[in-house]
């Protein structure tokens, strides 16, 4: 693969780190922060964050890449178990006053519901417990900043994390920005599509869906196809998938037969397509390539839980280009094993991809209250 061959093709850039140790990401001033083992040991290795604070976690002047970061928070406070849900991260190129990556931070790492779980894909990866990688490559010419915003009701005391770039002596004309966007609806409408993103322009590649969807009718959720209108598509779009499971690389609904048994859906985690949460009632399975349950009882919902699905799908080898504008969207309908149908199920998501700058500016987040998962 090009990423191991890139290695051997030095390009004399100039490795930095950001974090609560070397929060500006200086040469030879790292580790320098004292603890009761003394001096430059291990003194500074999260930050607090508290109810309605906005803190910059890294601010970088470029031209630069950023290659990796890594996060990581408590569970839980007396609040509650919503941490992922009520933290914003958001990111700004080029001293934009509009995001370009504005998401919960559990939903950007494929942990949506306010959950967590473990993926393994190419550029997110959860390892446990909760350790959140991002390796999407984010090129900026001027400048990059880094914030979260906390909208949780309590202090969170510790937020750890690590931002890994390198600064280059300059970057293509033609290179393109790193964005991403969460959504929801509560209820879809019936027999309307969902929307993941809208009003992209610009040219650029699309190149991946998170989505995280809660089951509210019963039988098969997943006959719906993704969308993608391309370049001023109409009435109807160029590219679309022929089912949901279809478009994260499975079929059959995900069943494995056992015998004796009903079929039961079988998650999984690959480079570039993964099914890695499936929550039942009073009974939430967290699968590492395993498809053993989570022996963690305190990760389960409650006995009146509905069906939780999270599911990726990255377009890294197979990215989708737009010369103008983009529209992505996901069809709700189910299989009662008889007939179609249009359902009306809770559904997030996120939409990851590059496109030049300016970028059109997002709708407002959702609120907090709008936010929380069922």
């Amino acid at each position: 693969m090009s990423i191991l061959k890139s290695v051997w093709n030095y390009q004399g850039e100039e490795s930095r780190s950001i974090s609560p140790e070397n929060p500006i990401g200086e040469k030879g001033k790292a580790a320098m922060t004292a603890s009761n083992l003394g001096p430059s040991r291990k003194g500074s290795s999260s930050v607090p964050i508290n109810p309605k604070e906005t803190i910059t976690l890294a601010e970088i002047n470029g031209p630069g890449i950023i290659k990796h970061f890594w996060m990581t928070t408590p569970e839980k406070t007396t609040a509650g178990s919503f941490i992922l849900r009520d933290l914003i991260l958001r990111i700004y190129w080029d001293d934009e006053q509009n995001p370009s990556v504005e998401c919960p931070l559990g939903d950007f790492f494929c942990n949506g519901f306010g959950t967590r779980c473990l993926v393994n894909s190419l550029p997110i990866v959860v390892n446990p417990t909760s350790g959140m990688n991002c390796y999407f490559q984010m090129p900026f010419k001027k400048k990059a900043k880094i914030t979260l915003t906390s909208e949780h009701p309590k202090p969170i005391n510790h937020v750890f994390y690590t931002f890994d770039y390198a600064l280059v002596n300059n970057l293509p004309e033609n290179t393109i920005y790193f964005h991403a966007k969460w959504n929801r609806e509560k209820i879809v409408k019936k027999g309307i599509d969902y929307t993941l993103i809208d009003n992209i322009k610009g040219q650029g590649y699309y190149v991946g869906t998170y989505l995280a969807l809660c089951a509210l009718e019963r039988y098969w959720w997943g006959e719906g196809e993704f969308k993608f209108y391309i370049d001023n598509d109409d009435k109807f779009p160029t590219i679309s998938s022929t089912g949901t499971e279809d478009y994260f690389g499975g079929a059959w609904a995900f069943h494995q037969q056992k015998y004796g048994k009903l079929p039961e859906a079988q998650t999984f985690n690959t480079l570039f397509t993964g099914y890695p949460f499936y929550s039942t009632q009073n009974h939430t399975r967290e699968f590492f390539n395993t498809g053993k349950p989570n022996p963690n009882p305190e990760h389960a919902f409650g006995d009146d839980a509905l069906p939780m699905h999270g599911l990726y799908r990255w377009h890294l080898l197979d990215p989708i280009s737009f010369h103008k504008n983009l529209k992505v969207t996901l069809q709700n309908i189910g299989n009662d094993d008889i007939s179609l149908y249009e359902r009306q199920d809770d559904i997030s998501s996120v939409a990851y991809w590059y496109q030049t700058e300016p970028h059109n500016n997002f709708s407002d987040i959702l609120s907090r209250n709008d936010r929380l998962p069922r």
